[in-house]
C-alpha cells in the first residue's frame, strides 16, 4: 500500500479542502473524492446510491438549515465516488469495500464515520464488517443489506438493458426516480421537495452510462449480509423512508444488528432518499445519534461585553435630561418658615 500511495503524485498538504475533486489510484482503479472541511477534524466518508453523485445524494442534508455548520463543526467530510472507468473491467461489492480502505489510507485516515445511502449502505456496511477497525460508526440511508430479490433483479437487468441500449435515456431517469422518491414528488408536489427532484434529474441529463452501469452490475450481484452483521464493531443508526420500495430491507437490518448497536428512525411519508427529500426531518436523528458519540453541536462562544462607555455628569443632569423638577415642601421647612 505504501507503494501504491507513493506512486500518486497529489500531494494532500496542497490539496484545497473546499469541496474540489481529486482521484486515488488503488488497486482497482481510480476513486474520485471531494473534501469539504478542516482535515485536522475527525472524518465523515460518504458513499451514494447508483447514478449518483455525492452532491445529488448528500447535498440536501449538508446545506440543510443547521446541518452545514454542524457537520463541518465536528467533522471533515470526504465525499468518495464510486470508480467508472472501463478497466478493470468488473468490480465485485467486495472490491469497492476494500476501495475504500485504500482510499483512508491514502488519505491518511485511521477511523472514520461512514455515510452511505442505498447502495452506497450496503458497500459502507461491508466496508465496516471486513475492516471493523477504520469504522467509527455508520448512518445508513434506506440500506440493503440481502441479497436481490427476484424483483428486484429483474428491475436492476431493466436498467442495464437501458443503460446498454438507449443510454441514459428517459424510461431509465423515470425508473430511478421511481427508486429515489416517494409519489408526492414524483408527481410534481410544489415547495421545496421539487428542488430535490429538479437537481436529481438534471443531474441524470448529463450523467454517462459508464458512471452508472459498473457499480449498478456490482449491486446487483451482491450477497446477503445480514449474517455477517456480528462482525460490527461500531454503533449505526438506521434511517428509512416509510414509502421507500427498501423500506424491509432497512427493517431487517435493524432486527438483525444488536438493539443497543442500532437506532431505527422512520420518516413518514418519505421515499428512500431521506437525505434529500426530508433533510430536515432526518437532521435531529443524526445530531442524537452523533452526540451519543461525543460530537455535540458546539455552542457559539459568547459575545464580549462591551466596556460601559463614559458619560459626563453634565450630561446626567435634570435639564440635560428634559426634565423640570419642583422644590418639595417638608414639614421641616413649614415650622422654620413660620
Amino acid at each position: 500500500m505504501a507503494e501504491l500511495c507513493d506512486s500518486v503524485s497529489i500531494n494532500m498538504e496542497t490539496i484545497p479542502f473546499n469541496g474540489q475533486e481529486f482521484t486515488v489510484e488503488t488497486s482497482n482503479g481510480q476513486v474520485s473524492v471531494s473534501v469539504i472541511g478542516d482535515p485536522e477534524m475527525p472524518a465523515l466518508i460518504t458513499y451514494p446510491d447508483i447514478a449518483l453523485d455525492y452532491a445529488s445524494c448528500f447535498g440536501g442534508l449538508i446545506s440543510c438549515h443547521g446541518s452545514d455548520s454542524f457537520l463541518l463543526q465536528n467533522f471533515c467530510i470526504y465525499h468518495i465516488n464510486p470508480p467508472w472507468q472501463e478497466h478493470p473491467p468488473f468490480l465485485s461489492v467486495d472490491d469497492l469495500a476494500d476501495q475504500i480502505a485504500e482510499v483512508l489510507d491514502f488519505l491518511g485516515v485511521e477511523k472514520a464515520f461512514c455515510m452511505g445511502a442505498l447502495a452506497g449502505a450496503y458497500i459502507l456496511t461491508l466496508f465496516a464488517i471486513k475492516h471493523g477497525e477504520r469504522s467509527a460508526g455508520l448512518i445508513l440511508v434506506s440500506p440493503l443489506c440481502r441479497a436481490p430479490s427476484w424483483t428486484e433483479w429483474i428491475y436492476n437487468k431493466m436498467l442495464l438493458s437501458l443503460l446498454n441500449f438507449y443510454g441514459v435515456c428517459g424510461l431509465f431517469k423515470e425508473l430511478l426516480l421511481f427508486r429515489f422518491f416517494s409519489e408526492d414528488v414524483r408527481w410534481g408536489a410544489d415547495g421545496p421537495k421539487s428542488e430535490a427532484l429538479d437537481a436529481c434529474q438534471r443531474l441524470l441529463d448529463d450523467r454517462e452510462r459508464s458512471k452508472a452501469m459498473r457499480y449498478l452490475i456490482a449491486i446487483n450481484r451482491r450477497r446477503g449480509i445480514a449474517e455477517e452483521l456480528k462482525e460490527l464493531r461500531c454503533r449505526a443508526l438506521i434511517v428509512v423512508g416509510s414509502v421507500s420500495p427498501f423500506y424491509s430491507e432497512a427493517i431487517h437490518l435493524s432486527e438483525k444488528m444488536d438493539c443497543i448497536n442500532a437506532d431505527l428512525v422512520e420518516i413518514d411519508g418519505c421515499g428512500s432518499l431521506v437525505t434529500e427529500e426530508q433533510p430536515a426531518e432526518m437532521l435531529p436523528a443524526v445530531e442524537r445519534f452523533l452526540a451519543s458519540l461525543g460530537h455535540a453541536r458546539r455552542s457559539p462562544p459568547p459575545r464580549p461585553k462591551a466596556p460601559p462607555a463614559h458619560i459626563p455628569p453634565e450630561l446626567l443632569s435634570p435639564e440635560a435630561l428634559g426634565l423640570k423638577l419642583k422644590p418639595i415642601k417638608t414639614r421641616s421647612s413649614s415650622v422654620e418658615a413660620a
